[in-house]
């Protein structure tokens, strides 16, 4: 098999994952965005901060890859998988304590991020119910990543996909036949959850690995895990300020921040099919002692990432005036949409690059670089910018100008990392 073939084999099972949910929320987002503006706005609210926990806890996916394919290369699959169990272990603990805290909190920040009471109500009432399904994402985090590391992306393939789809299909009925409204569609939220995290429980206790937990290597999972925490703050501090600014401005600015934001995160996976393929790539060559096919993967990896962000920029350049219509009628909404899509096509290429890079290093278990590059963007460029729009009116022009700034800063960093060689550390184990 070519070097592309085998890339291509990995990333196209992962594209197909990695789009799952974010292609359910632009359904959920479509679905309930026909229920007017403040429903909307609530789930756009609800839905960030969901989002930016899960990805907050990133490193149970994404770290979890790095180690098994690591110890994959070295000839160690038992061992890949056993970081699996530990994992889950560490998701299920995480996850239950977040539901308690999160139905604790959910009123306070809903109240501090909503803008107006009616958007903070709807945002509670999908919270209280969604929140449920925290334990179940992490649990299918952990499962996606151990089944990278060993290069099987044939069964979270399947096992996303058939808790996303009945899902996608469930949310509309009761959303507007049953007549539940946003309740609804926090339902089924949790029903996607559910089926996705049993299917990958049941896979994992097919393996014959030891399911007990081990506290030391869970300790070892939680190192990497640090960083990674600290990189994903960065990442939500910058996102929740976007979000809360465009929420005090008008219903209307967060509504359409909400449409052009998940389709962002939806291309944003999109492209990250091919890192998730680097990362496993990456980990195993540099497991066996390869650096040299490493580091030519970390190229073609970046060389497709910009030819496939290009093309996706144009794409959705030329969906500019009938793809928003897709997700609401209100026309304040509409309105407001073009000040953020043009920023989100044209960084595209951008995200391509970046995002492919990303991956390269988050395999090869470089994640104290991650953190400080990300840390540097999101303080000297994203958030500055977002709150500069608060004060001085920007509106979703400002927002999306720190977002770019943001990546333009990530940019330079990874590319100069990449070319530097110092991320290609050999070993099972970084």
């Amino acid at each position: 098999m070519t070097p592309l073939r085998r890339l291509l084999s990995l990333a196209v099972p992962a594209l197909v994952v990695l789009a799952a949910e974010p292609l359910y929320l632009l359904v959920d987002t479509a679905v309930v965005g026909h229920l007017g503006a403040v429903p909307l706005a609530g789930l756009s609210v609800a839905v960030v901060l969901m989002s930016q926990v899960s990805n907050l806890l990133t490193f149970l996916s994404y770290g979890t890859t790095a180690t098994a394919a690591r110890l994959y290369g070295a000839g160690r699959r038992t061992e890949a998988v056993a970081e699996g169990v530990q994992a889950t272990w560490l998701a299920v603990v995480v996850g239950m304590a977040l539901v308690v805290v999160g139905q604790v909190a959910a009123r306070p920040v809903a109240d501090l991020l909503a803008g107006s009471s009616e958007v903070a109500d709807a945002t509670v009432g999908w919270l209280r119910i969604g929140l449920f399904g925290w334990p179940l994402v992490l649990i299918t985090m952990a499962g996606n990543g151990w089944m990278r590391g060993v290069q099987d992306t044939a069964r979270p393939l399947r096992y996303v996909l058939a808790g996303n789809g009945i899902s996608a299909l469930l949310c509309p009925i009761l959303v507007h036949v049953v007549g539940w409204g946003l309740t609804g569609s926090a339902i089924a939220n949790v029903v996607a959850q559910v089926i996705s995290a049993a299917m990958f429980i049941r896979a994992l206790m097919a393996e014959q690995v030891s399911l007990r937990p081990s506290p030391s290597k869970m300790r070892a999972q939680l190192s990497m895990g640090r960083d990674l925490l600290l990189r994903g703050i960065a990442f939500q501090a910058s996102h929740i300020s976007a979000t809360t600014v465009a929420a005090h401005m008008s219903t209307a600015t967060v509504g359409a921040h909400q449409i052009v934001l998940q389709l962002w995160n939806f291309l944003g996976l999109v492209l990250d099919s091919l890192a998730i393929a680097a990362q496993s790539l990456v980990g195993e060559s540099l497991g066996a002692s390869d650096e040299r096919h490493a580091r030519s993967v970390a190229w073609q990896v970046a060389g497709y990432g910009l030819i496939f962000g290009s093309a996706l920029g144009v794409v959705f350049a030329l969906l500019a005036g009938v793809l928003p219509h897709a997700f609401t009628t209100d026309p304040a909404v509409l309105a407001e949409v073009p000040h953020a899509w043009w920023f989100f096509v044209a960084l595209q290429p951008i995200c391509g690059v970046v995002f492919a890079l990303d991956g390269v290093l988050v395999g090869a278990g470089d994640a104290a670089f991650m953190r400080n590059s990300t840390l540097l963007a999101a303080f000297a460029g994203f958030l500055p910018l977002i709150w500069a729009a608060y004060l001085f009116g920007w509106g979703l022009v400002g927002i999306w100008a720190g977002l770019s700034a943001f990546l333009v800063v990530r940019l330079v960093a990874v590319v100069s990392r990449t070319r530097s060689g110092r991320w290609a550390v050999v070993g099972a184990v970084r």
